[in-house]
């Protein structure tokens, strides 16, 4: 029997509602950004996707996420596995620093690298003594990228191994079981789709970085524009169909996201219940 007492209109008027704001707020700008990005035809579409300039974003924007989603996923591993399994001195404050990024607009964050490695920052004469350039180049948009996206791996982990306990993991060490034979046959596989879904999640946003890219990259042509830099380049010079034809780049990243993001929830949900099912069983 149903233990849900609303009414039927009620249920149908809160359906509806969902429907139409998604329907206002994500399929009509997102129809609108691939109408747009075709309007002038598919030949121009795609000369708009393949210019010099776009090639170069779209390489660079590539070439920041397989940097920095990697090394957000080893450091989300580290900080989880740390916060959720052991106890220790400072760990309040290391969960603090991992939401720093989430609470600073990434602007801040671009400006702090500035600071650092720019023309008045600590390191800049022993950067221009050994000819290294970090600001207006292509390190400064992937340590800035880092920044913003490197809490959401961790911020994925983290309940999953709480949820998860300590005892598989100590009985496996009691068997026998190596550290890393620990972690690859008995964490791994209960943090799966936590950790994948953490990776997507990094990943979208470090092709999508605007703000904190905005203010290291220097703006450069063919150099330091990443995909959204360019976009806007496009935009501010009334280029409106390359604008539009590259922004639906972006718009296919958000739904393959999407996609892949409600393909892991079933998928894990699926597994849960497989496992509640085996544990009633028992």
């Amino acid at each position: 029997m149903s233990t849900r007492t609303e009414p039927v209109w009620m249920r149908r008027l809160l359906i509806g509602a969902a429907l139409t704001f998604l329907m206002l707020f994500l399929f009509l700008p997102l129809s609108a950004v691939f109408l747009n990005g075709l309007g002038k035809g598919i030949a121009v579409y795609f000369q708009a996707l393949t210019e010099p300039n776009a090639l170069a974003a779209i390489r660079l924007t590539v070439v920041t996420a397989l940097i920095a989603v990697p090394l957000n996923l080893l450091f989300g591993i580290a900080a989880s596995w740390a916060i959720a399994k052991f106890d220790f001195w400072g760990k309040d404050l290391l969960i603090t620093l991992i939401d720093l990024p989430l609470s600073v607009s990434p602007v801040i964050s671009g400006l702090i690298y500035i600071l650092l490695f720019g023309a008045q920052g600590p390191f800049a004469p022993w950067l221009m003594e050994h000819g290294i350039k970090i600001i207006f180049a292509p390190p400064a948009i992937i340590l800035a990228t880092i920044f913003v996206t490197f809490p959401i791996v961790a911020r994925e982990l983290i309940p999953v191994m709480k949820a998860q306990g300590n005892d598989e993991e100590e009985a496996a060490m009691t068997l026998g079981a190596s550290g890393f034979q620990t972690f690859w046959r008995v964490t791994l596989p209960n943090i799966k789709w936590g950790l994948l879904y953490g990776v997507i999640l990094s990943n979208a946003r470090a092709m999508g970085e605007f703000g904190a890219v905005s203010v290291v990259s220097g703006h450069i042509r063919g150099q330091t524009n990443t995909l959204p830099l360019h976009i806007e380049i496009l935009y501010n010079e009334y280029n409106f169909t390359a604008a539009f034809a590259a922004a639906s780049l972006l718009a296919m990243l958000a739904i393959v996201t999407l996609v892949l993001k409600s393909i892991i929830e079933f998928k894990y949900r699926a597994e849960l219940r497989a496992a509640v099912k085996t544990e009633n069983h028992k």
